[in-house]
């Protein structure tokens, strides 16, 4: 399968740009670039039926976001790294140099 350049990262404000939820907007929770596929927080909530289990004795339907195609959606804004905080040299290399 051809691959697609991933222009987005985990984390960054996208908009979809075509199919069902075009004009809807959110951060990105996962990329998976062997599929071309990204996940858009809120966009193409999908219900997944679980079974019963020790974790849910009576089963339940979940909801949760489905994948979109990569070349669906539009960057708008890049995660901004946090700033790293730079420590203050010690007194001690001060007086030495």
């Amino acid at each position: 399968m051809n691959r697609i350049k991933c222009h987005v990262k985990k984390g960054d404000h996208v908009e979809v740009i075509a199919g069902n939820y075009r004009g809807s907007s959110g951060r990105i929770l996962a990329v998976f670039p062997g599929k071309q596929r990204v996940l858009v927080e809120g966009v193409r909530i999908i219900k997944k039926h679980l079974r019963k289990s020790q974790d849910n004795p009576s089963g339940k339907i979940a909801e949760r976001e489905g994948p979109i195609h990569i070349s669906n959606v539009r960057l708008l804004e890049r995660e901004k790294p946090e700033k790293e905080k730079r420590k203050p040299k010690k007194e001690a290399d001060k007086k030495a140099a």
